[in-house]
């Protein structure tokens, strides 16, 4: 690889800061945008945000004159090579590219020949070719001859300490054969392994396979933990069981829901895509998203049953929730179903406390008291909640508190605690 080709990586969140961490560690120069202001005064000061970083390597990577982190597109001029990973929203279950369009425009007053521009947000099969590459070629020149664009969908797992950015295949692809190659080339230097695949289509259809196949399965297990509650099964003891057969199963576990940006809004974009060219339902993920975006309802209700069996109501009751993110060992709360689950126990007059410390406080909802984790504040509260079970919760505070506590994650063995 030449020296210091410079990469141009936009959006400095979860998938993006990872990216440019590791360009720089192989001998690239990196331009780190971000439009939001709180993150880049952080990162000009050496202070990651994102779990997975630490602010050691940031503060490396500035130390070496190879990264800058900032919110001016005029410092990506001449860049080599974009890499695109900002958010792709759902807005009243619509796909929501603004922010692909925004950056795609944004860099195309930039680009020159020869550069490769790589989209990595989670979106439908063919937003690079229908979206993208149009938007680029305002330019005046053509993608795949005079510029090349790629597709390399993001497989970032938080909080994985065994399968990081540098050792999860990356699968890669390209609008036409020299695209595929430049692509290819890129995430070589990147990651162990890399993945090509014949189109774009292909790329980003992989991503939401393989989120909708999750999705689908939590689901399954989610509606079989509701249903298996109300016959006298323990569920878990089934999945345990059944978790021994070594082929033709997979374990998924039930819990309070799903969260984070992948599996409650990939799979709705398949499904948006299906419906806008096709004219059909996917029925899987309709019936996937019902199950799981009620499940933060189901435990209300077990919650409120378990006040009940006390002479309680949940009116008036401390509800203590352990773990607000939506991922074990990460501050994310994007679509947790913690969220769902506060809005429901304010409409019904609970009082919340809670507590998170990877969730920073700029994050936390105003609505509910941030406290530790301790004998004596669990002790304050009529019932518990384990949403997220951090390795950093002592969890020996729960299994031996005298107050019911309803467990989503089946971490617990106290006497006061009831299985979800």
């Amino acid at each position: 690889m030449p020296s210091l080709k410079t990469v141009v990586v936009v959006g400095q969140g979860y998938v993006g800061l990872p990216v440019a961490m590791r360009a720089v560690e192989v001998g690239y120069r990196v331009v780190g945008i971000d439009l939001d202001e709180n993150r880049i005064s952080a990162l000009q000061a050496g202070v990651s945000y994102v779990d997975d970083i630490s602010n050691d390597t940031v503060a490396a990577a500035l130390a070496s004159g190879k990264y800058i982190a900032t919110t001016d597109y005029k410092d990506v001029a001449g860049f080599d090579i974009a890499v695109i990973t900002v958010p792709t929203p759902l807005r009243e279950s619509l796909p929501d590219l603004s922010f692909i369009e925004s950056s795609a425009n944004s860099l195309t007053e930039y680009l020159t020949k020869g550069a490769t521009v790589v989209l990595e947000s989670t979106t439908y099969p063919g937003t690079t070719e229908e979206l993208l590459v149009p938007i680029l070629e305002k330019s005046g020149m053509t993608a795949g001859e005079d510029f090349f664009v790629g597709y390399s969908p993001e497989r970032i797992d938080p909080g994985n300490a065994k399968w990081g950015f540098v050792e999860t295949p990356k699968v890669v692809s390209g609008i036409n054969e020299v695209s595929l190659e430049r692509v290819k080339q890129f995430y070589d230097d990147l990651v162990n392994t890399t993945v090509p695949v014949s189109g774009t289509k292909e790329a980003e259809l992989t991503k939401l396979l393989e989120n909708t196949f999750r999705h689908v399965n939590i689901a399954l297990v989610n509606e079989l933990a509701i249903f298996a509650h109300q016959l006298g099964v323990d569920v878990w003891e089934s999945i345990d069981a059944a978790s021994t057969k070594p082929f033709g199963y997979m374990r998924f576990t039930p819990g309070p829901g799903v969260g984070g940006h992948c599996l409650p809004v990939d799979p709705s974009y398949l499904s948006w895509e299906v419906r806008r060219k096709l004219g059909q339902n996917f029925r899987f993920v309709e019936l996937a998203n019902d199950i799981n975006d009620h499940m933060p309802d189901y435990v209300v209700q077990r919650l409120m049953t378990m006040l009940n069996d006390n002479g309680k109501a949940l009116r008036g009751a401390t509800v203590f929730i352990v773990g607000l993110a939506y991922k074990k060992n990460t501050g994310d709360i994007r679509e947790s179903p913690s969220t769902r689950l506060i809005e429901l126990l304010l409409e019904y007059g609970a009082v919340i406390v809670g507590t998170d410390s990877h969730v920073e406080d700029h994050r936390w909802p105003s609505s509910v008291t941030r406290a530790d984790l301790t004998r004596e504040s669990l002790a304050k509260a009529d019932i518990a909640v384990l949403i997220t079970d951090h390795d950093n919760f002592d969890l020996e505070v729960l299994n031996q508190s005298s107050v019911a506590i309803l467990d989503t994650k089946n971490a617990l063995s106290g006497n006061s605690v009831v299985r979800l």
